[in-house]
């Protein structure tokens, strides 16, 4: 008598696998999208915080002014707020950090009291008003933080 013996898998079985996993997948992958966008807006929140903590020590110790450039955090000053290499203040930052939903550190300077969502541009980065020491996120999602 001969018996024989099942040792491979069928094409349907092979399928019905295919497809659990695809719905996984589907399931799970847009989770972790999720999870890479909120660390990138969580990290530009904390570069945010940290500039305008910053901003308000260089305002202390400038008689209330705020510093005329984003970029004079990361130099020395003299009381008056003028960038000097022998200045008694600062640096305040060692670079400008990164606006990291665009992954841009650049600067706008606006003018607008308080920062709205018509100074947003396309750059990314940060939207500075230098005559209040008020700061943004230059995205339109975000700049009202």
């Amino acid at each position: 008598m001969c018996t024989s013996s099942r040792a491979a898998f069928t094409l349907v079985e092979i399928l019905i696998v295919v497809v659990i996993m695809a719905i996984l997948a589907a399931t799970i992958i847009p989770q972790f999208t999720d999870t890479t966008t909120d660390a990138k807006l969580n990290t530009s929140v904390f570069n945010l915080q940290t500039m305008r903590a910053q901003i308000e020590t260089f305002k202390a110790q400038h008689g209330g002014k705020a510093p005329a450039q984003l970029t004079d955090l990361t130099k020395k000053t003299d009381k008056s707020g003028t960038v000097s290499a022998t200045g008694q203040y600062g640096p305040y930052l060692q670079t400008i950090p990164e606006e990291t939903i665009t992954g841009n550190n650049g600067v706008v300077n606006v003018t607008s009291n308080p920062i709205t969502a018509s100074d947003v541009t396309s750059a990314g980065g940060w939207l500075y008003n230098p005559t209040t020491g008020e700061i943004r996120i230059n995205h339109a999602d975000h700049v009202t933080r």
